[in-house]
């Protein structure tokens, strides 16, 4: 790698040495179990694959590394799906004066139940992926949903949010702006908005999409158990607001304690804030476009909720360059002989696996691997949070090329 090109920045800490406070328990072993309970009574329900990179593993030099593919989560190539699925199912049952483990999602769907509420309209900001989800879960449980998208967003996933049934659209701004819509609107149409971040006054739903995300973990968990693994040393969790990357360090903190996973947060460098936080010490927001082809990583504000999750308990944050995730999206889409091949989109596994394997193979990050204790006994697990969800951005950067890591 040229000398120019830009390095992965670390911000590692040993947080166990002091006494966190953040709890957990909205994340816990309990509650995780009924989440994944109500999501197997989708008729889409299935246990999404676990891959096991063996050959990779041996090239960089650690012990093994699993890949939980998110993918194939009830046909819309990512995991946000489960999120808006809960949160919307959970607020129905709320509304109906039942808790979520009594109704199932057919009844939710009844007509009994539309002639009990009516019908209600789901509204939310997105880069694609959860706005895709929530159009999908409005649109399986005879609800209606309004979609906002920040300026640059993927035509491409524009589209397949409307084929789930939404009123989408793209907006005139970044992300934060996207948000501020969403909530705006809301107010002015009686609309409720399931937004995958929080800020003060808006916590239940925010709280309710982190839990649904803990179904990914739970059937992880329960499919180490076929490799007779108790649990990885080392978890790469890639943050956007940070809602997905808390749920998954919470049932870590709640499950094993002290004796958790080495667990690494990863950033674009443009829409770090998490990173920058780490550094500083105190929330830290970044704004502007962030222009990265992570697009479902180019948040510049930490969720509330899983803010302080990361700050008590994560070990490490990484701040990377365009090109780590690309790199990642090559090393997946063509895999060493043995390997299944994997397909990532920006967001997902692919900045993972380029960090990881960076980290390994490059002298000038030796410092970072030997802090994050990564060497020959590590079992690595990484979540591929979304496919191809942009198609000819995909192609772009697997075929083509583009973002390299050498000059």
């Amino acid at each position: 790698m040229s000398k120019n090109k830009e390095l992965i920045k670390g911000s590692l800490i040993d947080k166990r040495k002091a006494k966190a406070k953040t709890s957990v328990d909205f994340i816990s072993q309990e509650v995780v179990k009924r989440v994944n309970d109500f999501h197997k009574g989708f008729s889409e329900y299935s246990v999404t694959p676990l891959h096991k990179l063996e050959a990779l593993a041996k090239h960089v030099g650690v012990k093994n590394i699993f890949v939980k593919d998110e993918s194939y989560r009830f046909g819309l190539n990512a995991f946000k799906v489960l999120g808006g699925a809960y949160a919307i199912g959970k607020y129905l049952a709320d509304k109906l004066g039942m808790d979520i483990s009594e109704v199932s999602f057919e009844y939710l769907r009844s007509k009994e139940v539309r002639e009990k509420i009516g019908e209600i309209t789901f509204v939310t900001a997105t880069d694609g992926n959860h706005g895709r989800g929530v159009a999908w879960a409005a649109n399986q449980l005879g609800q209606g949903s309004v979609v906002y998208m920040p300026r640059g967003s993927s035509l491409t996933r524009l589209n397949n949010i409307r084929k789930e049934g939404a009123d989408a659209s793209i907006i005139d701004g970044n992300y934060e702006d996207a948000v501020k819509l969403s909530e705006e609107m809301a107010r002015k149409n009686d609309w409720v908005v399931v937004q995958d971040t929080a800020w003060e006054g808006y916590e239940e739903i925010p709280t309710r999409i982190m839990q649904g995300y803990g179904t990914i973990i739970y059937e992880a968990m329960e499919q180490l158990k076929g490799h007779s693994i108790n649990k990885p040393t080392h978890v790469f969790l890639q943050a956007g607001v940070g809602s997905f990357a808390g749920a998954i360090l919470g049932y870590f903190v709640d499950k094993f304690g002290e004796e958790r996973p080495i667990t690494v947060i990863m950033e674009p460098d443009e829409a770090n804030c998490h990173y920058l936080s780490s550094l500083s010490g105190k929330r830290e927001v970044v704004e502007g476009d962030m222009p990265t082809i992570m697009a479902g990583l180019a948040c510049g504000a930490p969720n509330t909720i899983s803010y302080d999750i990361l700050m008590d308990y994560a070990d490490g944050f990484l701040s990377c360059p365009d090109y780590v995730a690309a790199r990642g999206m090559r090393v997946l889409a063509s895999p060493l002989k043995g390997d299944p091949q994997v397909i990532s989109g920006e967001s997902g596994a692919a900045v993972g696996i380029g960090a990881v394997t960076l980290l390994m193979e490059r002298d000038e990050y030796r410092d970072i691997r030997e802090k994050l204790k990564l060497d020959e006994s590590s079992v690595i697990l990484i979540i591929n949070t979304e496919g191809d969800t942009d198609p000819e951005k995909y192609r772009e950067i697997v075929w083509d090329g583009a973002y390299s890591s050498v000059e």
